[in-house]
Formats: structure tokens, sequence, C-alpha cells
């Protein structure tokens, strides 16, 4: 049986990626600070799914944690066939900000920590000559909303970097790109969503789906439906100054949504 480890695997888009890779018969690593909802997730899985489920609790902004999911990344003995990087939280911090710590946390989690375990998967999977790597960004990155939208399209950038580098390996790496998606990451940062038109949401599982589905066939970009596809070429397409004008209306209304 092949092994996935996912990153932020016990909420939103992560236990829907999770919950894809148990119905493939996937023996799972599932990482995520809290542990009690490690053991709760895990126990709901191998039971539905009748697979093994390891858990390991790490903060990914701490670079010691980080080294310890490394290591695993690495074990030769334990081989891990499949990575998916999906920690991450929306950095609704100004770059004007006196205190830059969000920022700090933000680009830890979601730049560096991607990097580092793309790297230690990648070497490892390379000397097995297989191995799929998956990079959650998404379409912000194609936008100019603040920080997110700037580690979001380093991680699709850093993604396509990496499968040229692994061009010719066997092992294969992905962006995925989705759009909005119904999970409680938007309530976490203070986004009602209630701007955002009701078909422009997407379900978590269905993206999950269509994202390894395209993994799969060994797409490099993946963007989940119609949609968004058509988005994303809209937006690079455009002219850059219209793109920024873009940003700037959505930016206006989700300041609105949060006074309200």
């Amino acid at each position: 049986m092949l092994t996935a480890l996912v990153t932020g695997g016990t909420s939103g888009l992560g236990a829907a990626f999770a919950r894809s890779l148990a119905r493939k018969g996937f023996n799972l690593i599932l990482v995520a600070r809290n542990e009690d909802r490690l053991r709760e997730v895990a126990d709901e899985l191998a039971g539905e799914h009748c697979i093994h489920v390891e858990i390991m609790a790490a903060d990914l902004s701490d670079r010691e944690h980080v080294e310890r999911v490394a290591q695993r990344l690495a074990d030769t003995t334990r081989p891990v066939d499949l990575l998916v990087n999906n920690a991450g939280f929306s950095v609704g911090t100004p770059f004007l900000t006196d205190d830059f710590s969000p920022h700090d946390v933000g680009v830890d989690v979601m730049c560096r920590t991607v990097a580092v375990l793309s790297g230690a998967a990648g070497r490892s999977m390379t000397e097995r000559g297989t191995g799929w790597i998956v990079n959650i960004a998404s379409i912000a990155g194609c936008v100019t909303m603040g920080e997110y939208s700037a580690i979001k399209a380093y991680v699709t950038s850093m993604t396509e970097s990496l499968a040229v580098e692994l061009h010719g390996t066997g092992v294969r790496a992905t962006a995925v790109l989705p759009g909005w998606v119904r999970t409680e990451f938007h309530s976490r940062a203070g986004i009602a969503g209630s701007s955002i038109p009701n078909f422009m949401w997407l379900d978590a599982d269905s993206v999950a789906d269509e994202a390894l589905a395209d993994v799969a066939r060994g797409k490099v970009l993946s963007i989940p439906t119609l949609r968004y596809k058509a988005v994303y070429t809209t937006l690079h397409h455009l002219p850059r100054p219209a793109v920024r004008w873009i940003s700037r209306q959505v930016s206006g209304a989700r300041k609105r949504e949060k006074k309200a």
C-alpha cells in the first residue's frame, strides 16, 4: 500500500485530501498542531477505510518541528509516496503594520516549510525513482491582495521550479490553485464570504478529488473546475493595472464585510 503525508490534515482542504487519499487506499500520516484532534480524525479514517493512520503533532512555524517532519519524509525504511503540503492560514495583516510577526509566521509556515518538506520528500523519492509532491497554492496568488497572495504566488513558482528540477527522475510536483472553498479557513480569518457569489464557492472534497486526478495525470498546475480555469486564464492575460484594480475592489468588499 502507498503512504501519503498531509500537513494540516485534520480540517478544511487538508482533511478533504486525507479523505480522498483514504478512499483510494493510501495509508496516511497526518500532521497538525492539535494532538487530540489528530487522534480523533485518525481513528475515524482508519476505522472507515481500514487503513493505517500515523499522526505527528507539529507546529510548522517551529523549525525543530519542521525538521522532525522532514526526517520522517526522508526515512527510507518507511517511505512516503505522496506529500501534500497543505497547512496554512490567511495573513490579513497589512504590510505597513508595526507588528510584522504575522508575516514572519506566514512565510515560515507557507513558504519555508513547503520548500523544506518538498526538498526532503524530493530527495527521498528521487532515490526510489517515484513519488508525488502536491503543494496547495491558490488562485489568490494570481492577484495582489497582500501577504497571502504573495505567499501563494511563491508556492506556485517554487513548485513549477521543483518540477523542472525533478524532470526525468520519476517524481512529479504539482501546485494546486483552488478558488474559494467552503471550509472554516475563511471564518477563522474573519471573512464571512457574503460578498462572494454562491457559484464561486467550491466543495472541498470535490477540489481534492479533482486535484488528485490531475496529479495522477502528471499536471504541474492543477486548477479545479472550469470556472476557475477561466478565472486563471483571464487574470494571466489581463494587463497588470487591471489585475490591481480587481484586487482593490475585492479587498474593499472584504473590509466592508468585516465591518458589517
